[in-house]
């Protein structure tokens, strides 16, 4: 027999909405004002999206005589949107884990780079992995997301710097957003880095006139489904003019501009991004105060990453200064071989005691400021009527304790659910 709805959650002591009016995005005093709601019930219909929330004598009237397939008694315990991590690059081959003891002795990022390692250690790697072992690899990556509450991904290519591996990276992206539950925004990052052996110049000209060319007729076959384009802008790497060249051809063909700057050396990137009506910019730990008022203006958003500055000992990303100046600010965990975090609850508790955000702001920020810089916030992000079913439910009587607790989502989340789906249910209780 058929049941009306596909899930309801039940009595939860809090549901953290984080919008209520459709917000695109929050900034400034918005983001310390965040919407809970104390003892609240929810409802997620057949078709994945969310149909009711409130509190529960009221869904209780409401829904009076439905059938659900699934039922959570969520007494005692807190509901929030499903997280969003704004920036990884989940997939790769080879392991560099050699390279942080490197870091720890003092080597710097471009030192370990032009030692052999960092970037080309990964290209050299995932060029000779096949697409079978990348896919496997991926899949175990964004499972492990999945457990600690990011419930949509953006995904980067960008370890192959030439047209096949590109497109095996990205083909491995595409069948992973088929074959799992978890929401995934595609980027291409062709000029990750510049290929041995070509100088900036020559690796625009075959990013622009080769790969792109090829990606836009896979992409009008329906072979590949592409949202962004990326670029490392970055001294001795892809100057604001190669930077700005390849942008526009991507934008050109539809994809989304979405790209690192500022991260090394100040390049004025933020600048450039906002000439070009960029969606997002990630890093800026070397952004002007120029560049933070442009992106305020255009609502460009800063995707900072606390966990790159923390393991490279950089300067912290300028939270403070982009949050007052009404920058939309969002995060992500930069999840790579050199950054190794898939967890963005600990990123969220990186960036309040690293970066001086509040908790709200950094929730604000790893939800629906976070789908805003990847173009869903429409559907994403909060847990409004209409928008898709994805939250994650605390065994905690409040939501702080996913970014309080360093590292210990493992034991506070009890289920993490996508488009009213339970894709998982942590039970840690064992009898000895």
């Amino acid at each position: 027999m058929s049941k009306d709805f596909r899930l309801l959650v039940k009595n939860a002591k809090q549901v953290v909405l984080v919008c209520t009016n459709g917000e695109k995005f929050l900034t400034g005093k918005e983001m310390q004002n965040i919407a809970v709601i104390e003892n609240a019930s929810l409802v997620i219909g057949k078709d994945g999206l969310l149909k009711a929330v409130g509190p529960v004598d009221r869904i209780d009237s409401q829904f009076q005589g439905a059938s659900f397939e699934t039922v959570i008694d969520a007494s005692g315990m807190c509901v929030t949107p499903g997280l969003i991590d704004a920036h990884t690059h989940p997939v790769w081959a080879g392991d560099r884990v050699h390279e942080f003891a490197m870091k720890l002795a003092g080597a710097t990022y471009m030192e370990v780079h032009q030692a052999g390692g960092g970037i080309h250690f990964t290209v050299e790697h995932t060029r000779q992995a096949s697409e079978a072992e990348l896919l496997a690899s991926l899949k175990q990556r964004l499972q492990r997301m999945l457990r600690t509450g990011t419930t949509l991904v953006e995904c980067k290519s960008g370890y192959g710097l030439e047209l096949d591996t590109e497109v095996k990276m990205l083909s491995v992206i595409e069948r992973a957003r088929k074959d799992l539950l978890i929401g995934i925004s595609s980027t291409y990052c062709g000029a990750h880095s510049v290929p041995k052996g070509k100088t900036a110049a020559e690796a625009t000209d075959d990013i622009i006139k080769v790969q792109l060319l090829k990606l836009k007729e896979k992409m009008s076959k329906g072979e590949l489904h592409v949202d962004n384009i990326d670029v490392f802008c970055e001294k001795g790497v892809f100057d604001l003019e190669c930077t700005r060249a390849i942008l526009q051809a991507g934008k050109d063909m539809g994809l989304q501009i979405n790209f690192h700057g500022d991260e090394l050396h100040p390049m004025n990137s933020a600048e450039l991004g906002v000439e070009l009506e960029a969606l997002a910019i990630s890093h800026l730990e070397e952004v002007t105060d120029n560049g933070i008022a442009a992106m305020a203006r255009a609502k460009t958003s800063a995707i900072l990453l606390p966990t790159t500055a923390y393991i490279l000992r950089l300067k912290q990303p300028r939270a403070r200064d982009m949050l007052d100046a009404g920058v939309i600010v969002a995060l992500g965990s930069d999840f790579n071989p050199n950054a190794y975090c898939c967890s963005m609850p600990m990123v969220m508790h990186l960036a309040c005691v690293n970066m001086k955000m509040s908790m709200k702001e950094a929730l604000a920020a790893a939800t629906i400021n976070a789908a805003y810089s990847l173009g869903k916030s429409h559907t994403h992000g909060s847990l409004e009527v209409n928008k898709q079913g994805d939250l994650v439910i605390l065994n905690s009587s409040r939501w702080e304790h996913l970014i309080y607790q360093f590292g210990g989502h493992q034991e506070l989340i009890k289920f993490v659910i996508v488009k009213g789906k339970v894709v998982y249910e942590n039970d840690r209780t064992l009898d000895y």
